[in-house]
């Protein structure tokens, strides 16, 4: 199953919980979290963007690890969420949490693969341009039940001067 969203990345983040998480994702953001743009707790994550603003998120439901296919994607990263719920919650940071994305998930350990790209053209839109899609940072979210394991960095974009 496939969801396509708007999010918007306000503070440069959006994030994934457990329907009924207490994770607390101020905390998380050291200087070792915003190079990975990935933060995270037990029942929470949150996803970092090069943008502060919209972005086009699609949200893939698997039932097993999907092939790698990080040529595809600028940055990737990998982290593991406790659905104690089986509801996954997808949203923007500053987002009304009963109006958040929710979809349905096996109960216990879920690992998610953030896969993001377009970010270049997203950190520096051209300046003729207003909203174009071609602007806009893309986030893949792929989730599928794993067994609990560590963060994983599997591809790592550095934003250029500008």
């Amino acid at each position: 199953m496939v969801t396509d969203l708007e999010l918007f990345a306000d503070y440069f983040q959006i994030h994934l919980l457990g329907d009924e998480s207490e994770g607390d994702l101020s905390e998380v953001w050291t200087e070792q979290a915003v190079r990975d743009g990935l933060g995270v707790t037990e029942d929470a994550l949150a996803i970092g963007t090069d943008v502060n603003m919209t972005v086009a998120v699609s949200v893939h439901l698997l039932a097993q690890q999907p092939d790698d296919d990080r040529d595809d994607f600028d940055h990737v990263v990998e982290a593991s969420l406790n659905l104690v719920s089986g509801r996954l919650v997808v949203l923007g940071c500053t987002d009304y949490l009963p109006d958040a994305a929710r979809f349905d998930m096996p109960t216990g350990w879920t690992r998610i693969r953030a896969s993001r790209r377009n970010l270049a053209a997203a950190a520096f839109p051209d300046p003729d341009g207003e909203d174009e899609p071609e602007d806009t940072e893309e986030i893949r979210l792929q989730a599928w039940p794993a067994p609990y394991s560590q963060p994983h960095i599997i591809k790592r974009w550095a934003r250029p001067d500008a």
